[in-house]
């Protein structure tokens, strides 16, 4: 037995993340944590709402709020929908809390005296109706290269072309729409060019990286680390505990990737084992994965141990950061202001949570960026979910409720073509397995799901309905064995769709828990089935329909209100 910390990326508090967002992080962790409680590991799984930073700063101020209340409220309504969506945190905590705060202030002030930090005079923008520091983005104007009128200070939308605020023609501030004032500031920077052999030797000896994690990084490293600003000007955030650094901030980036290590700190401390957080984060045994989309790569895979090394405590350099290509909608890109896409509290209005979870891993863009379609949608869970699974199942189970009383057949006497069978079967368990340590959820399902096929080509084959009008041992033995692949097909299912995985355990009368090792041993004969029933069920076209009306009359409802926390179906 192993342990195990999993995380995944810190949502941004200021919305509800969408589906690309699920699957990039929330719930392939989710997936990959079972699983691993499944094999036996021990597993601390976190992660939390990133609360501080300029964006919810100034969208407090928009409103009229305090930026402290509309985290909160925020987050409690994330960390809500995250437990609909059957998200098996141990501990999804936030940025804001004691414990992290008081981390992070701790960890940066061992990075300090371990000389990894110096300051430098920058000339930032500052609003001056405002009375705040403005980041990139929050200064507005005119692109140099093509002229549209709402290009940001870091990057136009509309040509693509990275920008510094000072480029922009007729620059204004993004709240008020006044013209800011350049100011001299002090900042505290991470001086990343100290740590830049080290960083490199961990990213090209590191064999766990996924491809698209590790070439992105080497590019940058290619690059030349530059220091990295740490500090910032706006008011929300962890106050910075350099000497001279009063009213800094910690910028958000660098303290949320520590909520890693404070999470797993406040989950001990809330068992009353303070101390036993170390017994994985200073630990070199453990094996710490991260889960994130490509566009938080750089802070997973060379900021974060950047800071790791920079600490000088003997912390577990991550063992992996799992990062996925982008999942689009329908082609395009998810976009709140369009209204294009669909959002987490949307989602459990419009289909069971089993529904999208299956979908998602199912589509999951691994390798390159992958479109959401309602057209896809259809296919997976009418074909394979309902017809190659549900169907498989219902099959099996009602045959022996029907036809041998309810009762697990004895094993009979195999054929060669059911010794066959249940072989390949157990091949199958083994491949899904494989894939599932390897973090390639969407080929582990993909495997999971050949059982059932393989299931339903065996019984057609084999006929049990016929045999058993002349011959019960061989009924028996095909339906023993049918009952057996029943279990693989649980187990593998259970990460991905937890709720029918756990439905189907029961409808089979196992009264042992759900586990991996459980689903290889044989079945007890005799044992009692317990209520047969359809797993899932078909969605048509028209229902399509149906549901994507009743999400326009759900978006009339919750954008006519004001506040974000109200704009929230729950």
């Amino acid at each position: 037995m192993a342990k195990y910390v999993v995380g995944s990326a810190w949502p941004y508090v200021q919305t509800v993340p969408h589906l690309g967002n699920m699957i990039g992080s929330v719930l392939s962790a989710d997936v990959y944590a079972r699983y691993l409680r499944l094999r036996g590991h021990e597993v601390v799984f976190v992660s939390g709402s990133d609360m501080h930073g300029t964006p919810i700063e100034v969208e407090a101020i928009q409103l009229g709020v305090d930026p402290a209340d509309y985290a909160l409220k925020m987050h409690q309504i994330v960390a809500e929908l995250f437990r609909r969506w059957d998200i098996s945190f141990d501990l999804y905590t936030h940025t804001h809390s004691e414990t992290h705060i008081k981390f992070v202030q701790e960890f940066f002030a061992r990075v300090y005296e371990n000389g990894f930090i110096f300051t430098r005079d920058d000339e930032v923008p500052y609003c001056p109706r405002d009375k705040i520091y403005l980041p990139d983005r929050f200064v507005i104007g005119k692109c140099p290269y093509c002229g549209y009128e709402r290009a940001r200070g870091d990057q136009c939308e509309n040509c693509g072309r990275l920008l510094d605020p000072k480029q922009l023609i007729e620059p204004r501030c993004a709240v008020c729409g006044s013209k800011p004032e350049w100011r001299v500031t002090r900042h505290w920077y991470l001086d990343l060019r100290r740590l830049e052999d080290r960083i490199r030797k961990y990213v090209e000896w590191n064999p766990h990286l996924p491809l698209n994690a590790k070439e992105m990084s080497l590019a940058m490293l290619k690059e030349g680390m530059r220091p990295r600003a740490i500090t910032r000007d706006n008011k929300w955030g962890i106050p910075a505990p350099f000497p001279g650094a009063e009213g800094k901030t910690i910028y958000v980036w660098f303290e949320a990737v520590l909520g890693y290590i404070s999470a797993v700190v406040e989950y001990f401390k809330k068992l009353g084992r303070e101390e036993e957080w170390k017994r994985f984060w200073l630990d070199q045994e453990t094996k710490v994965v991260f889960f994130v989309g490509k566009d938080n790569v750089p802070f997973h895979v060379i900021i974060l141990p950047a800071l790791l090394m920079a600490s000088g405590e003997n912390y577990v350099m991550p063992t992996t950061t799992a990062s996925t290509e982008y999942l689009l909608y329908e082609g395009d890109k998810f976009s709140k202001s369009r209204r294009w896409g669909i959002w987490i509290d949307e989602a459990l209005h419009l289909l069971p949570t089993d529904y999208w979870r299956f979908v998602l891993v199912y589509i999951r863009p691994e390798n390159r960026d992958t479109s959401f379609t309602w057209q896809t949608a259809l296919e997976v869970i009418n074909k394979v979910l309902n017809d190659d699974v549900g169907n498989y199942a219902n099959r099996v189970l009602s045959f022996i409720k029907s036809r041998m009383g309810g009762a697990v057949p004895p094993p009979g006497k195999p054929s060669p073509e059911d010794e066959e069978f249940i072989s390949k079967v157990a091949q199958l368990f083994q491949k899904a397995e494989a894939h599932y340590d390897a973090i390639e959820l969407k080929e582990a399902v993909h495997t999971v799901v050949e059982i059932a096929r393989e299931g339903n080509k065996y019984l057609n084959a084999r006929a049990p309905w016929e045999l058993a009008k002349k011959d019960a041992e061989a009924a028996n033995a095909v339906l023993y064995r049918a009952f057996w692949s029943l279990k693989y097909l649980a187990a593998g299912l259970a990460p991905v769709v937890p709720r029918s995985a756990e439905t189907l355990w029961a409808m089979m009368g196992i009264s042992t828990p759900l586990t991996w090792e459980e689903a290889k041993k044989p079945p007890t004969p005799g044992a009692q089935l317990g209520e047969v029933k359809p797993l899932f069920r078909k969605i048509t076209e028209q229902d399509v329909k149906v549901l994507l009306a009743k999400l326009e009359e759900l978006r009339a409802q919750k954008y006519s209100r004001k506040y974000p926390w109200e704009q929230v179906l729950l």
